[in-house]
């Protein structure tokens, strides 16, 4: 499908979350993000340091998923707390694996309740198997949360079409990792992703039908 810069710009989440962002990288993609008509997704410890009418995510748990569960709570109250309006949380993926998806799920279930906000949670698919991606959506989904999303970007691997159907059978998908084109944002889409994770919102803004 073709979608117009417009339309696609409420879609994606602009992004920076880097382990060299500096509080001036964090406001330079508020700005954009507020220019181009997009969200923003930066680091927690910068909340404190933009004031912004855009949509503002930021993460929890980044990017490994391994905090202790009371250290995912207190960090979502926080960001809460700092101004935070989604809230986009990694799931613990070797207690996935270890088969213990009952305490994946109520970890994630105490984040979405700590919480007033809409909770996307980083199933990390390039990681997983067709089995564990099922599972990890149906943590998610059955813990509450409002999205599952693709990838941290940290991992080797992103958003693939693929993945984003499969996770679209059980919520609203965030395409993250790897996506950097308007192209590549329009097949997520096609795919039936929901919304956009990248830090090239501008670049895939860039390439869009007026």
């Amino acid at each position: 499908m073709a979608i117009d810069r417009g339309e696609l710009a409420g879609r994606i989440d602009h992004t920076v979350l880097g382990p060299e962002t500096t509080p001036a990288d964090a406001r330079r993609v508020v700005r954009e993000a507020e220019r181009h008509g997009m969200n923003a997704c930066i680091p927690p410890c910068y909340l404190p340091d933009v004031e912004t009418e855009v949509t503002l995510a930021t993460v929890v748990g980044f990017p490994h998923g391994q905090d202790a569960p009371e250290a995912k709570r207190a960090a979502a109250e926080r960001a809460w707390e700092d101004g935070a309006d989604e809230l986009d949380v990694v799931c613990n993926v070797g207690r996935l694996r270890a088969g213990e998806d009952d305490t994946v799920r109520s970890e994630l279930e105490a984040v979405v309740a700590c919480v007033p906000v809409p909770v996307k949670v980083i199933i990390e698919a390039p990681l997983l198997d067709e089995d564990e991606k099922h599972r990890a959506c149906g943590a998610a989904r059955d813990a509450g949360a409002a999205f599952v999303k693709t990838a941290t970007g940290f991992a080797d691997g992103g958003a693939a079409v693929e993945d984003v159907a499969l996770m679209s059978e059980y919520l609203p998908v965030k395409a993250s990792g790897g996506v950097g084109s308007y192209d590549e944002a329009v097949a997520m889409l096609d795919a039936g992703a929901e919304r956009i994770g990248a830090s090239s919102g501008v670049a895939i803004l860039d390439g869009a039908p007026e």
